[in-house]
């Protein structure tokens, strides 16, 4: 029989509140709770002294931290998860090289850059090579974190491209109209709401966004043009409306490098590498699986409908993202 000081768990504690009519306090029942468990090396496959680690970029790229509806479980961002990998990479001089696993639809334009950044700061300061494998989608933000490897996979049935930048934005002014509901914000500038929902945007403002949306949209071209120096002129006209290529189309107006699947990529990473065999690795947390090479990713697979999309996943602040949501 339970002692008194039963400790109730937060699914009873919501059940015995909403029942008895009291207030619930919500917040975090133990602070620690969400602090991630070190990473452990797991053997997936191959053998040898030397390491070939296997990582992954999945879901929307975010630098966010992921939480649930009551806060009570809250799990790594994209960029947080690829930082602590390649932070314990760095302290192991047995692996020579990296494959990135991606299965994104992009995410937030600073997401991705710095995962760009950091994956091409890991290659020149570690002096091993990154390969890139393209799995279902490495689109927008996705094919941005692509950039930094030195060779792009895809697999025969990937879709990649969508190059550009998205800023989503509505207007409630006509149904607010409607509900006899009106704005009252007080604003120290004419665009200091810029974008609010709680009216429609003028034309200055939206040549403003324009304006932000097109510097971001030249960085990410400039960055293909700079990584991928051998594309097509068809492809420099096509790829800038922010179109999606299937592998073909990509391999064939150079986005990518080859098209085949991940044990090919791997055996590429060894030639690079210039070893005849190696230990592939991956690095998961306890509760985390990972006895096979395509074992699901860390971050769960991407939702590329706006209509089934983890809202969960995207920040909680207006953002410009590198992303590919139909």
């Amino acid at each position: 029989m339970p002692s008194q000081r039963t400790i109730w768990s937060p699914l009873g504690l919501l059940l015995a509140s909403a029942l008895s009519g009291c207030v619930l306090i919500t917040g975090e029942l133990n602070p620690f709770s969400h602090r991630p468990e070190p990473l452990e090396e797991r053997v997936v496959s191959g053998s040898g002294s030397k390491k070939i680690l296997l990582t992954d970029i999945s879901g929307v790229i975010s630098s966010e931290e992921r939480g649930d509806t009551f806060g009570l479980h809250r799990s790594e961002s994209t960029v947080a998860r690829i930082e602590a990998e390649l932070n314990q990479a760095a302290d192991d001089d047995d692996i020579v090289a990296i494959v990135v696993r991606i299965n994104s639809p992009g995410g937030t334009v600073t997401g991705s850059d710095i995962i760009y950044d950091r994956l091409m700061r890991f290659r020149e300061e570690a002096g091993v090579p990154i390969l890139i494998q393209m799995m279902d989608v490495a689109a927008s933000g996705g094919y941005y974190a692509a950039l930094a490897g030195d060779e792009i996979i895809a697999s025969p049935t990937s879709i990649t491209g969508s190059i550009g930048v998205l800023f989503t934005s509505i207007s409630l002014e006509g149904l607010m109209d409607k509900l006899g509901v009106r704005n009252q914000s007080v604003t120290s500038g004419r665009m200091k709401d810029i974008a609010s929902p709680l009216r429609t945007m003028t034309p200055a403002e939206r040549a403003v966004l324009e304006s932000l949306v097109g510097d971001m949209q030249r960085r990410f071209v400039g960055l293909v043009l700079e990584r991928r120096p051998h594309l097509t002129d068809q492809m420099k006209t096509e790829m800038v409306d922010g179109r999606v290529f299937s592998a073909d189309q990509a391999m064939a107006g150079g986005l990518v490098d080859d098209i085949g699947y991940l044990e090919s990529t791997i055996d590429r990473a060894k030639l690079r590498a210039r070893v005849s065999e190696a230990t592939v690795i991956r690095y998961r947390r306890s509760d985390e699986y990972a006895d096979s090479l395509y074992a699901r990713g860390t971050l769960g697979a991407p939702q590329v409908n706006l209509v089934n999309l983890n809202l969960d996943a995207l920040p909680h602040t207006p953002s410009f993202l590198y992303l590919w949501a139909p």
